[in-house]
């Protein structure tokens, strides 16, 4: 028994902890996303470097948090395309800072991410829009996010095969 268990606490179960891992990181990456919007920087690495040591866990926690970051920085102006097309009737500079950091995050997934199905990492963001945002960002969070995943060639509720 764990000492969880002993406590009258059942372990979590492995995937639960994977989730909740990613969940985290998810997290992480879109407020490193966010921070990098407000005050880029000419120096990425020195920058996630600086970050993650003020994270609560070791930088290794942060793997997949690391990924996504220089994956949807590298894809920027891509997913700024996708969403000033998909966000009708929506001034691209007036979209608040916050949701665009999970827009970036979600947007890179859905077209960069083919082991994580697309309904997956639509709800995740809107988990993201509900804890960081206002509550009315989660429809328009979703609305974007499920245009760009209509467009893709893979099914949505599984991951794609390699």
């Amino acid at each position: 028994m764990t000492s969880d268990e002993t406590a009258g606490v059942p372990a979590a179960p492995p995937a639960a902890a994977k989730l909740s891992r990613r969940r985290d990181c998810r997290a992480t990456a879109m407020q490193f996303l966010y921070m990098w919007d407000m005050n880029p920087s000419p120096d990425l690495a020195g920058s996630l470097l600086q970050f993650f040591s003020a994270q609560e866990q070791p930088r290794e926690y942060y793997s997949f948090a690391e990924e996504l970051i220089n994956g949807a920085i590298e894809n920027q102006p891509k997913i700024d395309e996708l969403i000033k097309a998909s966000a009708h009737n929506w001034a691209f500079n007036r979209i608040a800072r916050v949701d665009l950091a999970i827009l970036r995050l979600g947007i890179y997934e859905l077209l960069h991410r083919r082991d994580i199905p697309p309904v997956v990492t639509i709800n995740e963001a809107i988990e993201l829009g509900k804890s960081f945002s206002n509550p009315d960002s989660r429809r328009f969070l979703n609305g974007i996010l499920d245009k760009v995943k209509d467009s893709l060639d893979r099914p949505s509720r599984t991951a794609a095969e390699n």
